[in-house]
C-alpha cells in the first residue's frame, strides 16, 4: 500500500463520514419513524458509485489514488451500501442472476440479522 493510496482513502473516508453525519443531522428530525439521513446517504451513495464506476471505465487513465479517494474513501465513508450496490451491479453486468439474488439476500437479511444479534448481545451482557 502506497502513502498516496493510504492518504486518499483516509481523506475520502473522513469527508464521506462527515457528509453522512450532516445528512442525518439535517434530515433525520423530519420524520421520526425512518432515518431519512441514512436512506439519503444509501441512495445517493449508490447513485454516486454508479457514476464513479462509469467514470473509471470511461477514463482508464484516472490515477489509482483518485479512484480510491472517490470509491473506497468518499463513498465507502458515506455508506457501505454504495459498495454493495457496485458489487450487485457487476453481477448483473455479468448476467449472474442467481448470484445477484443470493448477494441481495445475504447482504440485506444478514445485515438485519447481525444488527438484531448485536442488539441482543448488548442486552445480554448488560443484564
Amino acid at each position: 500500500m502506497s502513502g498516496a493510496a493510504f492518504a486518499a482513502v483516509g481523506l475520502g473516508a473522513a469527508c464521506g463520514a462527515w457528509l453522512r453525519w450532516g445528512l442525518g443531522v439535517w434530515l433525520n428530525p423530519a420524520f421520526a419513524l425512518v432515518p431519512l439521513g441514512t436512506l439519503a446517504a444509501n441512495l445517493v451513495g449508490g447513485l454516486l458509485m454508479g457514476f464513479a464506476l462509469g467514470a473509471v471505465q470511461a477514463w482508464p487513465t484516472m490515477t489509482p489514488a483518485l479512484k480510491l479517494l472517490l470509491t473506497t474513501g468518499l463513498l465507502g465513508g458515506l455508506t457501505t451500501f454504495s459498495t454493495f450496490s457496485a458489487e450487485a451491479f457487476h453481477l448483473l453486468q455479468r448476467g449472474a442472476l442467481g448470484w445477484f439474488g443470493l448477494h441481495l439476500l445475504i447482504h440485506v437479511a444478514g445485515s438485519v440479522l447481525m444488527t438484531w444479534a448485536g442488539y441482543a448481545l448488548f442486552h445480554a451482557l448488560r443484564g
